[in-house]
């Protein structure tokens, strides 16, 4: 036999089954080769690669019986014609060697899919000769992370609080054709440079998620950004996914983008054994009060029992609720938050920024009159006469009015027992902190939950 030169061995250090073949293209000058392959730093027993054999050596050897000369270069290709080859890399000697690692990333560019099982062909050529071919099975694992594709850098939305259901957006990105598992993709936002993100959705297994006026501007404000203010975001993706080696995590690049927000006003009630409610998310439970010039931050000064509570931006729902991660303020995204707790029963003084992930609770030592009755008399009535509201059989110091229409555009104030005396007066719609004498409290007709509290004069109008 002439023109001859063969493979005499394949070590791995992964337990690739190599199956000897024929190229019927030389098989009247090529004898098939023998290889041999010995493991090394391993026990597995399938094909897999682990990002852990990334440094792990691919080593190919093969002997010279021609005399050839020249650079020998170890191609391979997807199909055992090799019409389609590529080079894996060259040698001057009868061996080469790279790693898994450089391996797993040749057979990805060659468009082989993520924990996906296909063949991979393989010889040496130097000149005119080739060796004959050996095929293996391999399923290679991901490299690469998503390519952020829309919306691109500097793009601005003007978010609709009038369609707050609409899709204002759909991000979009690339990453590779196939995986042979599900993938999740996290969508997360940030104010820009503070590396701060949180979820704004996920999808799996599609390269694309739709954002409504409403879930963009819950997370924009969340991240920091001011209402009717235009502010710069973060935006990135994360794929995960998982099989027998484990769970990979690739992140995407980082897009920033112009995000104009308006005022979206969450609503917290208290829930809890430490409350009125008890754990009934659905039972006359008290609003706490949000602040008139940061809709991030909340307070409520009043009577609290011993052990636990939560607060629930939606009466009747357990979700979205609100608690404490790792001493943080977090909401569920990620699984339910653990309760704030009171060590023993009276008044606290509660406080919480749901942007900051702040919070304060200390027991009230504060002065607290007491009122027979607290009414609101203005514009809607002809300020003749008073609109009574409810007081509280559990804390004497909570007044509320539910469902209750406000006929027209204007504005009133609260006040004590009917008189003048003792009255409440703000400058801010639906949410501020009356104080003695203060102005005229601006209200747009409609209907509303109605909530106010006579210890510091905070209130809150709910709409319906």
């Amino acid at each position: 036999m002439k023109n001859i030169f063969k493979i005499i061995s394949i070590f791995l250090l992964i337990p690739l089954v190599f199956n000897a073949c024929r190229d019927d293209q030389y098989d009247n000058n090529w004898k098939s080769a023998e290889p041999s392959f010995t493991l090394y730093n391993t026990t597995l027993t399938s094909n897999t690669l682990y990002p852990t054999m990334e440094n792990n050596p691919f080593r190919l050897t093969w002997d010279n019986t021609t005399g050839a000369s020249g650079d020998f270069s170890v191609v391979y290709s997807t199909t055992s014609d090799f019409k389609t080859k590529i080079v894996l890399g060259t040698s001057k000697t009868t061996s080469y060697t790279t790693t898994i690692g450089a391996l797993n990333t040749a057979l990805l560019s060659a468009g082989y899919s993520p924990y996906t099982t296909k063949a991979v062909y393989m010889r040496v050529e130097v000149g005119d000769k080739v060796s004959n071919a050996i095929s293996f099975d391999v399923k290679p694992y991901p490299t690469a992370a998503p390519v952020i594709t829309a919306p691109v850098v500097g793009a601005e939305i003007l978010l609709n609080g009038a369609a707050p259901d609409d899709v204002i957006t759909t991000f979009t990105w690339s990453d590779y054709n196939n995986y042979g598992v599900n993938v999740t993709y996290l969508i997360e936002i940030s104010k820009k440079g503070a590396n701060n993100f949180s979820t704004l959705g996920s999808v799996m297994n599609t390269k694309s998620f739709e954002a409504t006026n409403k879930v963009l501007n819950d997370a924009v404000l969340s991240a920091g950004l001011e209402a009717n203010v235009k502010g710069e975001v973060d935006v990135r993706v994360t794929a995960t996914s998982k099989s027998t080696g484990g769970t990979i995590t690739k992140v995407s690049n980082i897009v920033t983008f112009k995000v104009t927000p308006y005022v979206a006003f969450k609503n917290m009630f208290l829930v809890g054994d430490a409350t009125a409610a008890g754990w009934n998310p659905n039972n006359n439970n008290q609003a706490i009060f949000r602040d008139p010039s940061n809709v991030n931050k909340f307070y409520f000064t009043g009577k609290f029992g011993t052990s636990m509570f939560k607060l629930v931006e939606v009466l009747g729902n357990w979700q979205p609720q609100w608690g404490l991660k790792a001493g943080l303020v977090a909401n569920s995204d990620g699984g339910d938050p653990d309760p704030f707790t009171t060590s023993s029963a009276g008044y606290y003084a509660f406080s919480m920024d749901i942007s900051a992930k702040t919070y304060t609770l200390t027991p009230y030592t504060g002065s607290m009159a007491t009122y027979s009755t607290i009414g609101m008399i203005g514009d809607f009535n002809s300020w003749g006469g008073d609109l009574s509201l409810e007081q509280s059989t559990y804390d004497s110091h909570q007044w509320s009015l539910k469902d209750i229409t406000i006929p027209t555009t204007g504005k009133f104030k609260f006040r004590a027992d009917g008189a003048w005396t003792i009255n409440w007066g703000a400058d801010t719609e639906f949410s501020g902190k009356g104080v003695q004498d203060g102005g005229n409290i601006p209200l747009t007709a409609g209907t509303y939950d109605i909530y106010f509290n006579d210890i510091d004069g905070r209130y809150q109008f709910i709409k319906k």
